[in-house]
């Protein structure tokens, strides 16, 4: 007969061993939710010597179930980052976006760069600055710098941006530098403003010029186009300007909406069709002059093409008449080929004096008209187009 009494606990099997008379020990287990200690006896004559023996009970791995739920918690967490994480770049998307529609500036740091531009950091989101879009105030500081060794020295900071393409469908995010200089420092410039300049870069069209500002940088850059390089005729713009050259260029338009300057060299200096006629040929009284003039009986044979360029004068709306003046000698060549030179005298009965040139010979012609001077001009240039 056996029984036992204890305190149950889970997790542990009793095992004992019960020694009968013979010596042999009986080995038995007594259930699989056994206690922490038992204590046995036997009610035969002979008591039994019992061995109390406690053994963690095996337990089902639980190891399977747990990874499995730790893949679920980490994969739902990953989801839930996963989401928030493009929610919150949709909402830069959206910054993005309104930035560029309302034109904001704002500094953004850079991070990296490549063959093509600068990586820039805008919260979630990484946007590219093209090259060409840079101000140029960074090449010009260090003009024998090249634009990778900008760059590199440029990682790490930040600079005033504007964001200028915003496509979240296309992931296209690009800023430019130029675009915030305009929107800073534009509305210090105005027509007929004239700057120290460095010429950028030279094409067949025109020149690109960078204008230096009154803190020591360049800022913003303008167009000299070709045709006002120089009052001379140009053929190639390389042979007058080379990149790098300093020199001081003139506002003479300015194209707000389009964020465009238009830049002169030639203008300034006097046009040469607003020269004076008096610089030429002298007025009564003065001895000394460039320019011989003759004595009435003595004739002059006209100027080759002079008389074409009357008459289509005369076709141009508000010129009424055209007459010939002096005529003289110059002591020098001035010009193998025809120019024609208006006077900056105000007109007198509204008539006008020009001046036309040619080799060494020099003649003055008087027009009658309704126009002002700058109608003269306009006239005179239209003519000058037409006649080859």
């Amino acid at each position: 007969m056996f029984s036992a009494i204890g305190t149950p606990s889970r997790g542990l099997v009793l095992v004992y061993s019960s020694f009968a008379e013979n010596g042999h020990a009986k080995t038995s287990t007594v259930a699989p939710s056994s206690c922490t200690s038992w204590i046995g006896y036997s009610n035969r004559r002979r008591p039994s010597l019992v061995r109390i023996e406690v053994v963690p009970k095996p337990v089902a791995s639980s190891s399977g179930t747990e990874q499995r739920e730790s893949a679920g918690r980490e994969s739902r967490d990953g989801s839930a980052s996963d989401e928030a994480l493009q929610l919150r770049r949709s909402a830069d998307w959206r910054a993005a976006r309104t930035y560029k529609e309302s034109g904001v500036i704002f500094d953004g740091k850079i991070e990296g760069s490549n063959a093509g531009g600068l990586l820039i950091r805008f919260y979630s989101l990484l946007g590219f600055l093209p090259y060409p879009l840079l101000s140029p105030s960074h090449s010009c500081r260090d003009p024998g710098k090249s634009i990778q060794g900008i760059a590199k020295d440029l990682v790490g900071s930040s600079i005033s941006l504007k964001v200028i393409e915003a496509n979240e469908e296309e992931k296209r995010l690009i800023f430019s530098e130029k675009d915030a200089n305009w929107s800073k420092y534009s509305s210090q410039v105005k027509v007929g403003d004239v700057f120290d300049a460095r010429v950028g870069s030279v094409e067949d069209y025109g020149a690109f010029v960078h204008l230096l500002f009154p803190d020591g940088h360049y800022h913003l850059t303008g167009l000299v186009h070709v045709s006002e390089v120089s009052w001379d005729l140009v053929h190639d713009v390389r042979d007058i300007l080379r990149e790098g050259e300093q020199l001081k260029v003139k506002v003479i338009h300015i194209n707000r909406e389009k964020s465009r300057l238009t830049l002169s060299i030639k203008q300034l200096e006097d046009d040469p069709l607003l020269e004076t006629l008096d610089k030429v040929i002298p007025q009564e009284g003065q001895s000394e002059s460039d320019t011989l003039v003759m004595p009435d009986n003595i004739n002059i044979e006209p100027l080759p093409g002079l008389e074409s360029i009357c008459k289509e004068l005369l076709q141009e709306d508000g010129i009424t008449g055209v007459r010939f003046g002096r005529q003289g000698l110059e002591k020098r060549v001035v010009s193998q080929d025809l120019e024609l030179w208006l006077s900056s005298v105000p007109a007198k009965d509204k008539q006008f004096t020009l001046l036309a040139r040619a080799g060494r010979q020099v003649q003055e012609v008087y027009l009658t008209s309704t126009l002002d001077q700058e109608g003269i001009k306009k006239a005179v240039q239209s003519v000058l187009r037409r006649v080859p």
